[in-house]
């Protein structure tokens, strides 16, 4: 564990160095200002909060949940792919382990912060509307967003793994966005849309409520869906993990 705190705080301080949290700052900010839109004829305050939340919540974890993923997974290992920079981290006394789950741990950071951000701006969002919090339904909200933390596991776990095996900085952002692009589609599908995990974020951030599921896919139980995010985020770690202590640096 000593070893590891110190290896995330390297991996901190290069983060610190860098333009990656402006970019936190994206995802939240367009879901607001898409969600904010088509609120009117809704007179009940509760409704305008769960309202807002959905056309949040669908920008958010279709779109900007599974793409920044893929960019902070991304993110986290340019550096090393610069110069030679493997090799230099390798050559210092630290198991690949450890760096392997730094990283990860990075990513997750990230993907929080900016979960964060988004209830900052949801918040900051209902009052421009006018909207008091004692209506505002937390269960509801703050389900939806530790969900979407969850549904982006896989993702990272995956993302990472092949950020690390792909010298080039584009070749996974353009990977990531072109299997993120066709979720629109796949969230339709009861079949398909459990195992795509592009399109688990969504499904777990949206609420289970009746009357507002507009996508098939919202028909499955949510423990259906965390028990196949949890298991691809094994799958995709282990793996990941394996390939990256045997590769040559």
């Amino acid at each position: 564990m000593r070893v590891y705190g110190r290896v995330l705080t390297s991996e901190w301080r290069k983060l610190g160095k860098s333009s990656i949290w402006l970019l936190v700052l994206v995802g939240p900010l367009l879901s607001t200002l898409l969600g904010s839109l088509d609120l009117e004829g809704v007179a009940n305050e509760n409704e305008k909060w769960l309202g807002l939340f959905l056309n949040m919540a669908s920008g958010q974890g279709l779109l900007f949940l599974p793409l920044f993923t893929g960019i902070f997974a991304a993110f986290v290992c340019r550096y090393e792919h610069l110069d030679g920079g493997w090799k230099q981290l390798m050559a210092l006394p630290v198991r690949r382990t450890a760096v392997y789950f730094a990283k990860l741990t990075l990513v997750l950071i990230l993907v929080a912060a900016m979960q964060l951000l988004f209830l900052g701006f949801y918040l900051g969002g209902g009052k421009l509307l006018g909207l008091s919090l004692g209506s505002l339904p937390w269960q509801t909200v703050l389900g939806g967003i530790g969900g979407g933390l969850l549904g982006a596991l896989p993702i990272a776990a995956l993302q990472l793994a092949v950020s690390v095996g792909w010298t080039s900085f584009a070749g996974p952002l353009s990977l990531n966005v072109m299997l993120t692009i066709p979720n629109v589609l796949v969230v339709n599908s009861k079949d398909f849309s459990p195992w795509y995990p592009w399109a688990q974020p969504f499904m777990a951030m949206m609420p289970r409520i009746a009357g507002h599921e507009t996508f098939a896919a919202l028909n499955l139980s949510l423990s259906t869906v965390l028990i196949v995010i949890a298991g691809g985020t094994i799958l995709f770690l282990a793996s990941g993990l394996f390939y990256f202590n045997r590769k040559e640096m």
